[in-house]
């Protein structure tokens, strides 16, 4: 799928986009691609573009990525996104593209449509601990992020454990205000 680049494998998603109504995002080291502005989606897909030696379209992949960001708006779509502090505090694409990310998270996690909870480092995770980045769609459908590409699941019971994994860190998230104090805790961190 990505021969020609990421363009087409930003655009195979747009299907299942739209028939989707609840997403549940869990995203260990990256803000995840719905709610990234355009300086930070270009910094991923040029790393991954770079990793694994694909034809430059990074641009075109951004429009398409940027498009998806319509159904935060459109439609009936809910998006319940946890993102892990760390994630908060990776410098991906250097301090001006991480500000105005983090700044964008806080924009974002007033949508009526999202839910946004860090989930916060601490000691005492016990069994939520950090596992590879996923997303659940409707039940039917899990996307794991790889460093390879995507692996899709759709056993039930496979993917049963993912909403279970899921539900362990969203009950140790913290939302609201105390998600905006980490984020805003990571943006005095850069020093921008």
């Amino acid at each position: 799928m990505e021969r020609t680049g990421l363009r087409q494998a930003q655009e195979s998603r747009r299907p299942l986009y739209e028939r989707t109504r609840s997403f549940r995002v869990y995203s260990p080291a990256l803000v995840p691609g719905i709610i990234q502005t355009p300086a930070y989606t270009t910094a991923i897909l040029t790393a991954i573009g770079r990793r694994r030696s694909l034809p430059d379209d990074i641009s075109e992949a951004v429009a398409v990525r940027m498009d998806r960001q319509r159904y935060l708006h459109e439609g009936d779509h809910r998006f319940a996104v946890l993102i892990e502090e760390s994630a908060l505090r990776s410098g991906i694409g250097g301090i001006e593209v991480m500000a105005a990310q983090l700044a964008h998270l806080i924009v974002t996690a007033a949508l009526p449509t999202v839910s946004l909870g860090i989930v916060p480092a601490r000691p005492d995770r016990d069994a939520a601990w950090t596992v590879e980045g996923f997303w659940i769609f409707d039940d039917v459908q899990v996307a794991v992020e790889l460093v390879s590409g995507h692996l899709t699941i759709t056993q039930p019971r496979e993917i049963e454990m993912y909403a279970q994994v899921y539900a362990e860190l969203a009950e140790i998230a913290v939302y609201g205000p105390a998600a905006r104090s980490i984020i805003t805790a990571a943006i005095d961190a850069l020093g921008a």
